[in-house]
This record gives structure tokens, sequence and C-alpha cells, in this order.
């Protein structure tokens, strides 16, 4: 949420407002820009270890600091309590891995020319920018700049105007990690100063998580700035139940992969696509799942669905459910807002989709399931890459060596074969199509902002 002075935050459980905060000038963004570019020639040259062990203590004040995170992370986007706590627990065990395995991943890399004469260095490439969104308030940015820290780069936050307090908070707990001043960076400015900052000769990449449209945007900016750009846009991940899947498995999976973080995540299951044998059983189960999630104020530790983090999106979430209608869909549970104070959903459940319908072609950024039948495998994958997205895709079936060929054939950056899709420190994340380009995490996260340089002596 924005007004044209302030970015407020709205509590989404009750409608108050818990901030407003000033948009700055460009004249606080020039400030910023030269902190990040003063702080870049000194970190850059600061000892990988050094570095790694800055990311240690800043895991150790994520945990300290894990009532507050997690308490305005639910009060400014919604999300259940139990499930925000869990966001910086996983948050501090990546800080931990990287300050563990990250040095290796910079280290001098060998070539074949003769006698170790040339080898390649990874170094650093400058202030870093990043546009970050309100879903995973705190993961979506330790997951990107960690990485971008280890490798020496400096890292300048934009974060979405409706979750400016966490983004604050966090700002905290690098200081209180002893980060140098200038390494980690937060403004908070609108697009014009947005467009400003990526055009400027001080930033040497730009990253964003967001919507297509959003990644259209700054991706074009940085091409035509011929800056190096990180995009993790939309997804509407197909979710494959073959016939010989192990149904009570699969099922379980669906409802938590669908509906954690009440729907709003990229790379969630949406499109279920199941093989027409095992449907109607897969079906009714995933309707008795979603029947039973607990829905309510997001403070209780027991509630599993908590609002929506927008009521704009909320308004744009039942569009697509009623225009889904509207085109033939069967509407098995749910399907509207929930009256009262909050900007709650029911948790809906949409059967008999079919190519062309608005679930089955739009990312659904909300707690709605919808169920696509196929005809067999090869129509399983068919159904599954019609999709203008490519993020993650999950695939159930005891046929393992199928499972790896389906994979092979998936247009997608991720496969879950009999589990749902998640992002693990350990492994690269990010997607193909209009989910974006570039990965995350892993080594990959690392090396995505460094100039992998040659280095080569006494060539003759």
């Amino acid at each position: 949420m924005a007004s044209s002075t302030h970015a407020i935050s709205l509590n989404p459980a009750t409608g108050e407002q818990i901030g407003a905060y000033a948009f700055e000038s460009a004249a606080d963004l020039e400030t910023v820009l030269s902190q990040s570019a003063k702080a870049y020639t000194s970190w850059r040259r600061t000892p990988v270890d050094t570095r790694s062990a800055a990311l240690a203590r800043l895991g150790q004040a994520l945990r300290a600091d894990i009532d507050r995170l997690a308490g305005m992370i639910t009060a400014e986007m919604g999300k259940p309590i139990t499930q925000a706590r869990g966001e910086i627990t996983k948050c501090a065990g990546l800080c931990d891995w990287y300050a563990e395995h990250g040095p290796a991943m910079l280290a001098s890399e060998p070539t074949q020319i003769e006698n170790d004469k040339a080898r390649i260095e990874y170094r650093p490439l400058g202030p870093i920018l990043a546009v970050m969104p309100w879903n995973f308030p705190i993961w979506q940015v330790i997951r990107s700049v960690v990485p971008a820290l280890l490798a020496g780069n400096t890292y300048i936050l934009k974060h979405a105007p409706n979750v400016m307090g966490s983004a604050y908070l966090l700002r905290e707990a690098f200081g209180r990690a002893d980060f140098p001043q200038g390494v980690f960076e937060v403004v908070n400015v609108q697009n014009d100063l947005v467009s400003q900052a990526i055009a400027d000769d001080r930033i040497a990449a730009i990253t964003l998580t967001g919507s297509v449209r959003a990644g259209s945007a700054i991706g074009s900016q940085a091409g035509f700035a011929l800056k190096k750009c990180v995009l993790e846009l939309g997804g509407s991940d197909a979710f494959i139940v073959l016939a010989d899947a192990d149904l009570d498995e699969a099922i379980r999976a669906a409802v938590v992969g669908r509906f954690q973080n009440t729907g709003q995540v990229c790379a969630a299951a949406k499109r279920f696509i199941v093989e027409d044998s095992v449907a109607d059983a897969f079906t009714e189960g995933v309707v008795a799942g979603t029947k039973a999630l607990v829905i309510g104020d997001p403070t209780d530790p027991s509630t599993y669905i908590g609002p929506m983090a927008r009521y704009d999106l909320r308004d744009e979430l039942d569009a697509q459910v009623q225009r889904t209608l509207s085109e033939g869909a069967k509407l098995l549970v749910g399907g509207h807002k929930i009256d009262g104070a909050g900007n709650y959903y029911q948790p809906t459940v949409l059967a008999d989709i079919v190519p062309g319908m608005t679930s089955f072609r739009e990312e659904i950024f909300g707690p709605v399931a919808s169920i696509i039948r196929a005809s067999d495998a090869r129509n399983a994958l068919e159904l599954a890459n019609n999709s203008q997205f490519g993020l993650t895709a999950s695939v159930f079936t005891k046929d393992i060596a199928a499972a790896h060929q389906i994979a092979a054939d998936l247009e997608v950056g991720g496969v879950f074969i009999n589990g749902y899709s998640a992002s693990d420190v350990r492994v690269g994340f990010g997607g193909v199509k209009k989910s974006g380009f570039g990965r995350e995490l892993s080594h990959f996260g690392v090396r995505e902002f460094c100039n992998a340089q040659t280095v080569w002596f006494d060539r003759k």
C-alpha cells in the first residue's frame, strides 16, 4: 500500500494502520548510493573468512530477535505466526550454511591450462539494487543478500511498501551483527527513483522478486543500462499426480503445498493435474483437507490460514475465481470473501478446469486450488507445459524412472518428485519462460553477482 507521500502498512487481520513511512527524496537516495559505493571499496577487500563470520553473526542476530521479526511479519502481511517464526528460523539457518560453506564457493578455480598458469577468480561486481516483495518479507531478502555480501558486493534494499517495518527491523539486525556502514542499506523510494538508481553508474546489478509486470519493467531498464539482473517472477506450478501415486501422500502434500502462507507463494502448487483414474479420489481428499484448515487470527499459533496481505489482492483473486466459474469450472468448496473484519478469503477448490480458463492461464496468488484431469501421463506433461510460466513443478508417482523422464521434459526451473515445491539453500532456485531468469541459493546465488575473471600467467 502507498499514498503519494508515505508507504502505508495496514494490518490485514484488522484493517488498522500500523505504520506510515515517508518516501525518501532524491537527495536521500544519493546519500545511500554514495555510502554503498564507498563501503564496497573496503568490503570487497575484506577477507572472505571475515565476511562469512559476519554472516554467522547475522544468523545469531535473527534468532535473538525472532519474536519481534515474526511479530512484524504477521502484523504487516498476515502470515500465521507459526509460519512467520519458521521463516526467521529458515533465514538464520541460511546464514549459518553460507558462513560454513560459502568461502569454498569463491575459491580460485583451476583450468586445463598447463602448469596451472590460468585460473578463474570470482570477483564481486559492486553495489546491488534489490527490489523485493512482501510475501516472505525477511526470507526473500536474506536468500538474496547473504550470497551477494559473501561475494564482496554491497546491497541496497528497496522493499515492498506494505512491509517497510520488516525492512527496518532487518536493517537493525545487520547493525547488531556489526556489518560496516553502507554494506546493507534500505531505501524507501517510489518508482521514479528506482529507475534513477538503476541508471546510476554506481549500481552494478539488479535483482528483483515480483510479478511479471514488475520484472518486465525492471528487466527492460537494466537491459537499457547494460546491467546484469536476476528476475524471480510468478509461477503457476503444475502438481502432477499419476495413477500409481501414493494418494494419501499426494493429498497431504497438495494441501500444504497450495495453502501455506495463505496461498501467497510464487513457487507453489497451483494447477493440480491428475490422471483421470485417480482424479475423483484425489479431489475428494483435497476437498476434505481444505475444509479442515484452521482459518483465523494470525497471531494464534493454531491458525493455518490467515488474511491475505492486501485488500486489492483479495479483490483481484475473487475476480479471477468468478471469471473461472463463469467459464465453466465447478466450485467444490470456498469461492468467496469471508465477511467481517479482516482481509480473509475462503480456501477454495475449483474442478473441471481446462486450458483457456482464467485459473489455468493466470497465476492465482491466494488460497485457491485448480484441479485438471489428464487422460494419461503424456497428457499430464502437455498440460503442465501449457503455461507462460516455468518456475517449479511436482510429480507424484512410484515409477521413479518415469518421473525422471517427465522431469527432463518439464519446462521449469525445478522439479520435485513425490514432494511439493520448496526453496532450500543447498540447491539452486529460479525459473524459465515468464518466471524469470538467473538463479538464487547454493553456489549459484553467490556467483550470479560475481565477475568470473580469467587470470593467466606467462602466456606466450
